[in-house]
């Protein structure tokens, strides 16, 4: 480690029903979110070379730390800190923390304490990270994010991470702040909010980010390729997984539970669940669904669709593949065959920033979008080269 400066009774009943769950995954119940530095103690900014000097970023949560290779099974720390036999089985100690606040000798809350400062991984790779914790809140390499916490430029590859709620391989909990520009892959498994990438992601942003691998909710809600539960005016914007998502209700290719806001996003990976199951959101209620599609294909038992499981919301200039999908409804968008769903005029009709190239190791980044007309389906000009 080193230093550097600086029917409409049962639709009722439904959403009730959804309206509770989403209180308590949204409360947890906490009756504030800490942040770094309440003891008055200064954070140093660190370079992380090793798994020990990551576990030095817990004692630091509000500096600025930089990623300066990639760590992985063979990187000093791994068999202390972060393998499968660490911490008696349990893995990777996550990042942040709970206590619970008493008052008058009852406890009546608790406080979250997360990463408010910056996390730059500077295009490095944390890999094999096992994290075994099926009891705990907060599972992913960090438990927590706080308001202004920044997390960038960071790939979570080959994880294993099992957790209860607030489940993600990079972030299980995120309470404002940013992700961006940040991917994950491997094996994500808990109860509710569970995500390939991030398991809760209230007020803040995920953007320019994907998650591949495989993501299973343990028959609870809230479970979604890339985010398990986007709420409270939460945005994830032009990003997209092909995961593949199982088990669960309320069960999206690219997010779970909605109640914010998903743009110039598209999930591409097999969804298969018990209620409220879609190819990009299984359960949408409030915010909006813009310019995004999905193409994967679609299995549930009640309230599923192509697009959208279930919506109470705006999804507007939105698109799923009825022929990939296997479903010609949807609680939202517009079905398309592969033929319309890989033509640009789909697509710039409905006022995407789409632009065609000659082909896919090509990239006009000026668009958001890029297609190969007649050939593939829009992708994101960001996105790697496969």
């Amino acid at each position: 480690m080193k230093i550097i400066p600086g029917g409409r009774s049962s639709n009722y009943l439904a959403r009730v029903g959804i309206f509770l769950i989403i209180t308590a995954l949204i409360t947890g119940i906490p009756v504030s979110y800490g942040v770094a530095g309440d003891d008055n103690q200064p954070s140093q900014n660190l370079e992380i070379y090793t798994w020990y000097d990551l576990d030095d970023v817990r004692d630091n949560l509000d500096g600025d730390h930089i990623l300066m290779n990639d760590l992985n099974s063979t990187t000093p720390g791994y068999t202390s800190l972060a393998s499968p036999t660490a911490n008696g089985g349990e893995g990777w100690e996550p990042i942040g923390y709970r206590v619970s606040v008493t008052q008058c000798g009852g406890t009546y809350g608790v406080k979250e304490y997360g990463l408010s400062g910056t996390f730059d991984g500077q295009g490095y790779e944390i890999r094999d990270l096992f994290i075994n914790r099926p009891h705990e809140m907060g599972a992913g390499l960090f438990a927590y994010i706080n308001e202004g916490g920044i997390i960038k430029n960071v790939g979570v590859v080959n994880a294993t991470v099992i957790g209860y709620n607030w489940v993600g391989s990079l972030v299980g909990s995120k309470i404002g702040g940013t992700i961006s520009d940040c991917y994950s892959t491997g094996n994500v498994t808990g109860h509710a909010a569970i995500g390939g990438l991030a398991g809760r992601n209230l007020k803040g942003t995920i953007s320019n980010s994907y998650s591949t691998g495989s993501v299973s909710g343990e028959s609870s809600v809230g479970t979604g390729g890339l985010v398990g539960f986007n709420y409270d005016e939460g945005t994830v914007s032009n990003s997209y997984s092909n995961a593949s998502v199982t088990r669960g209700s309320h069960t999206g290719g690219l997010v779970g539970l909605n109640g914010g806001n998903v743009n110039n996003c598209y999930s591409s990976g097999s969804i298969t669940g018990d209620i409220a199951i879609g190819g990009l959101i299984g359960h949408h209620s409030d915010g909006t669904v813009n310019n995004s599609y999905s193409i994967g294909v679609v299995t549930g038992n009640s309230r599923f669709g192509g697009l959208v499981g279930e919506s109470y919301a705006v999804v507007s200039h939105s698109f799923w593949d009825i022929e990939t999908s296997g479903q010609s409804i949807s609680g939202g968008g517009t079905g398309k065959n592969t033929t319309e769903m890989q033509d640009i005029a789909t697509f710039s009709s409905r006022g995407w920033d789409i632009v065609a190239v000659a082909n896919t190791t090509m990239r006009d980044t000026s668009y958001i979008w890029n297609i190969v007309n007649n050939v593939t389906y829009p992708f994101l000009s960001w996105q790697p080269v496969s």
